[in-house]
This record gives C-alpha cells, structure tokens and sequence, in this order.
C-alpha cells in the first residue's frame, strides 16, 4: 500500500514539474504555456488509466493469478491476485479527478464528486458468489450493506462520467490564456461529436447493466457465461477514456494549440 501512495503522489506530481516544457517557435512565443500543458496532461492520464484498467486487470489475473476466464466483473478483480492494482488505480483516477480544475465551478463540483465514489468503489468491496470462480480470494466475511455500498459508489461514478461527457466537455469556453470568449471552431465541434458517442455509449451501457441485474440475471442465469457486466464496464470504461482523451486534444487538436480547450 505504501508503494501504491508513493506511487501515485509521483506521477502526480510530474504533472506539474518539467511538463514537456517546449521550445520558443519562430515568433518567440513559447507554443503553449506550461500550465495548460499541465491540464492537458492531466487529462490524458485520466483516459489511459480509464482505458487500461481492464487490460491490465484481465491479463494480470491470468498471467500471475491462475484465472483463465473473464470475472463478473471489473469490481470483482478486487477479490483477485490484483486487488492493488484495482485499488491504486481508481485511487489514482479519484488523486486526478480531486486535483482537476474546469473552467466553472460545475466541472469543479464533478471533480469531488468523482473523486468520493470512485474512493468509495476502490475501498468498498463489491459482494461475490463464493461459488462463482474457485480462483477468487474468497473473504472471510462479506456485509450486504458495504455491497449496496459500492454499487451505488459505481452508479453514481458512472454516471459523473456520463455528464462530463454529455454537458460539460461540449461546452464552449473562455480561453485559458487571454480570458477571451471561444467560438466554436472545426476542431472543437469534431472533438463535440466524440464526447456525444462516448456519453451515448456510455449511458446506453450503463442502461443495459441495469437492465440485466434487475429484470434478467436471475431469470436467465445463463446470459451469466457471457459476462454481460464486465463486458458493459469495459465499453464504459473506454468511452471514458476516449472522451478524455479528447478533451486532452490528443484528438481533433485546435490550430492554435497554446488556447485552451
């Protein structure tokens, strides 16, 4: 655990020291100021780690945990071989989401609360069958409330995603150097177009998990050997990503990339 935390005040850290600081161009100027690199970096380590996380979780349970099949899902990886790398990411993701600033205190406010339910799906530990996977560390004790808990840490985590993606991304903002009111330009509606997919896809996976746990999990156990949750988490998660990474302009770059988002 102390290595995770050292871990994570690091890569934090690094965000906002010898950021990638780039050289004057022919005008003088430096192409952008190093604090909108900051944000922009921020940003794009929020959607890899969002991008990630299933990779890492799925092959490392395999390679190093004895588990040749899919969990039920991205939450059940906590009861596995890699229940740190679980916990240290979404910590890592809550560290980014605490420390983002947005251009008004709504992006603000979607920071906090991100950060408090990811925290709360980190250290709350989804419920299990201990008979679903023999490869799962079986607890020695499981409270139903801390199950409900974490369910509703994720529902609503996912849902915070699902607004950044639909409200807050899209919108037109001030330029973070000059103060200046933004029009929309190409880059910006194409990079628009993005955060409607991934907030689309996203809520219309989040739509279908709920679906599945209320109405069809227990009347159809055998849609269970095709891990539905994990494989709805999974699309989820890559929107987030993609979404952010957008909003980092990895994608869809503006022209004039020392202006802000």
């Amino acid at each position: 655990f102390q290595n995770t935390y050292l871990t994570l005040v690091i890569v934090h850290l690094k965000l906002y020291i010898n950021t990638s600081i780039e050289a004057p161009n022919n005008s003088g100027f430096m192409d952008k100021p190093p604090e909108i690199i900051s944000y922009y970096t921020m940003r794009r380590a929020i959607g890899v780690l969002g991008i990630t996380l299933p990779l890492i979780l799925v092959a490392g349970s395999s390679l190093f945990g004895g588990c040749k099949e899919v969990q039920y899902s991205i939450s059940t990886y906590y009861h596995s071989n890699m229940r740190n790398i679980f916990v240290g990411y979404n910590c890592a993701v809550a560290l980014f989401l605490f420390a983002y600033r947005g251009h008004d205190w709504r992006d603000n406010l979607a920071g906090y609360l991100g950060c408090i339910f990811v925290l709360g799906v980190a250290f709350l530990p989804c419920s299990i069958d201990p008979s679903y996977n023999a490869c799962l560390i079986q607890p020695s004790e499981q409270n139903p409330m801390v199950g409900k808990l974490h369910n509703l840490s994720a529902l609503l985590y996912f849902i915070i995603l699902i607004v950044y993606a639909l409200f807050l991304f899209p919108k037109t903002h001030m330029d973070m150097v000059s103060g200046e009111k933004k029009f929309m330009g190409r880059q910006k509606r194409k990079r628009n177009v993005v955060y409607y997919i991934c907030g689309g896809l996203m809520s219309g996976a989040l739509l279908l998990i709920i679906t599945y746990v209320a109405f069809l999990e227990n009347p159809y156990p055998a849609l269970k050997r095709l891990d539905p949750v994990f494989w709805l988490e999974v699309v989820v998660l890559l929107s987030f990503g993609i979404s952010w990474l957008t909003k980092g302009q990895l994608f869809f770059r503006d022209d004039n990339y020392k202006k802000g988002p």
